[in-house]
């Protein structure tokens, strides 16, 4: 371990300096939540689809629909994947919704795409557990700025080969749902939205940490689908992350997804997201 270097005679002067927030989204294009909400009073149910414990599915929801995920047996967090179904390489982008929105997400925020393309892909209508906030140890749910439970950093940390983590679970999802070898699913496997996980980041050392969720059966997140989209939950080996996740100890529970179709017309003056307007020239010209 290195020496700590000496503070500097300005040290206090330098930490006082007031933050800037680096996003600034007051000129976000605000989703219509109040047509949404009212579309889905009326909106029926079409699909649904059961997430074992310990285990990941796919899902489609077509543009204009709705899909909720909920807590069915017992408190049990999952680690969500969304992509454009009709190109898997547009895909979630945690870093960008973090910095838009902040580090856990709820009601009238949205999930954006990645690069080239950044724009809404699904817009969150109503979460259960939008009375948690921020409690006193700087936790909060729905969060996105964990990666998801992986069997390389199982392996570097314990040397363990264990395949039922969220990335394993995702993997093996996608892979099923599409076709594609294992191999070649997995580079499609991105950074997640935590449902439900409650995390957050130690005030001392700045550790990411989990504490046990609040989700209870009964509870769920549901969203828009801005666009086309195919979906990957996994209902992680942690259950309620109160303890470790990576494992068989923990008491894990099934996670339910079901698809609503809005009536025709609910939807008047909708239109989905265009890709983002930057012209990609990167000062190369035209």
């Amino acid at each position: 371990m290195t020496d700590m270097p000496l503070p500097p005679a300005d040290a206090d002067d330098r930490r006082a300096i007031k933050p800037v927030i680096c996003y600034p989204n007051e000129t976000l294009p605000e989703a219509p939540v109040a047509l949404y909400q009212a579309a889905r009073e009326t909106a029926r149910k079409i699909d649904e689809v059961l997430i074992p414990a310990r285990d990941a599915r796919c899902f489609e929801v077509p543009a204009g629909q709705f899909f909720r995920i909920s807590s069915v047996e017992g408190p049990q967090v999952g680690d969500l994947n969304l992509w454009n179904s009709k190109d898997l390489r547009e895909r979630f982008f945690s870093g960008k919704t973090r910095a838009l929105h902040g580090t856990h997400i709820t009601s009238g925020e949205r999930m954006w795409t990645c690069l080239p393309t950044l724009r809404p892909m699904a817009t969150i209508v109503h979460d259960t557990l939008g009375w948690y906030g921020i409690d006193g140890y700087g936790g909060s749910v729905h969060d996105v700025i964990g990666t998801r439970c992986d069997p390389y950093t199982g392996n570097l940390l314990s040397g363990d080969q264990y395949h039922y983590c969220c990335h394993s679970n995702l993997t093996r999802a996608l892979a099923a749902h599409t076709g594609m070898p294992p191999h070649e699913a997995e580079p499609y496997v991105h950074d997640v939205l935590n449902v439900f996980m409650c995390t957050g980041f130690t005030r001392d050392t700045g550790q990411y940490f989990m504490k046990a969720s609040p989700v209870r059966p009964g509870d769920y997140l549901e969203f828009f689908a801005e666009i086309d989209l195919l979906g990957a939950l996994s209902a992680c080996p942690g259950g309620d992350c109160s303890s470790e996740h990576s494992s068989d100890t923990a008491a894990c529970y099934p996670l339910l997804v079901e698809v609503f179709a809005p009536e025709e017309g609910a939807l008047e003056g909708w239109r989905s997201p265009s890709i983002n307007g930057y012209d990609r020239s990167h000062g190369l010209g035209g």
